[in-house]
């Protein structure tokens, strides 16, 4: 999942009773290992994202995918708040066909919800090879409670 910066969306996730391990990194581009400062160049097609290990007897994926929904803006292009760029889209990486079933499922409930003014416009993609972020970023709320993020729950 990618929804802006992976600070805010991760230190969200990982509040979620059922979430297992949660790690920030890179997919969806064309560039081999990149790093921070290659993704903020916003020419690598690489979106800030999440992995996320859950227990499915706690979490199920419809109700990780909803919330997902509350805690950023799936309306705008490129963006999450003051951060602007490809790498800040908001999107979902499925891995197989169920997935991506829920995951249209999931976008079609946050259009129709009434939450959202604008259309939702998030990314809808196979997912690619995940690469971790530099060990700095993992958990980076945590270790910085004062940190800048633009994440929180709506609705």
């Amino acid at each position: 999942m990618a929804g802006g910066c992976f600070w805010g969306v991760q230190e969200l996730i990982n509040d979620l009773e059922g979430v297992v391990t949660s790690e920030v990194g890179y997919t969806g581009g064309h560039l081999e290992n990149p790093t921070y400062e290659d993704i903020c160049r916003g020419d690598t097609g690489h979106a800030e994202a999440i992995k996320i290990e859950f227990d499915p007897k706690l979490l199920s994926f419809d109700k990780l995918l909803d919330f997902f929904f509350t805690m950023h803006d799936p309306t705008t292009v490129n963006q999450q708040g003051n951060d602007r760029g490809t790498q800040y889209r908001s999107a979902i990486f499925y891995t197989n066909e169920a997935q991506n079933s829920a995951a249209q499922k999931a976008i079609q409930r946050a259009q129709t919800s009434g939450l959202w003014k604008s259309p939702v416009v998030t990314e809808l993609v196979p997912a690619s090879e995940f690469f971790s972020a530099e060990g700095f970023h993992q958990d980076y709320l945590k270790k910085n409670p004062g940190g800048y993020s633009c994440h929180y729950i709506r609705g």
